[in-house]
């Protein structure tokens, strides 16, 4: 499998979820959270796309550690919104449609603020 899957396992098998969706998830919750003008990428990150490395989790990183997920997000805030409060409510919108979506109750969301977002 060329991707990286959350392996689940069932009283009658398996269950993979593919990271990439649990990212879309993560990604549509964030869109909707005022005072977040949206994702932003690593350096590294920046760095692949130039020279053409496929980067689909910009400013989203989900890992599946000691059986629970941990999710990464790296967002800019609208200037004049309180940081702390919009980082709470990313937190929180994203831990609760990742463990409904998935099902797995042990999650973990890291929230990065790396800039502000002013208006034009």
């Amino acid at each position: 499998m060329g991707e990286n899957y959350i392996t689940c396992q069932a009283e009658k098998g398996s269950i993979n979820i593919s990271e990439e969706v649990i990212t879309s998830v993560v990604k549509s919750a964030i869109s909707e959270i005022e005072g977040v003008a949206g994702l932003s990428n690593t350096a590294g990150a920046e760095l692949a796309e130039l020279i053409g490395l496929k980067t689909v989790t910009k400013g989203v990183k989900v890992q599946f550690v000691d059986e629970r997920i941990v999710v990464d997000v790296i967002i800019n805030v609208v200037y004049g919104c309180n940081i702390v409060n919009v980082a709470k409510n990313v937190q929180e919108k994203v831990m609760s449609l990742v463990q409904a979506s998935t099902g797995i109750e042990q999650s973990e969301v890291n929230v990065h603020v790396s800039g502000i977002a002013f208006d034009k």
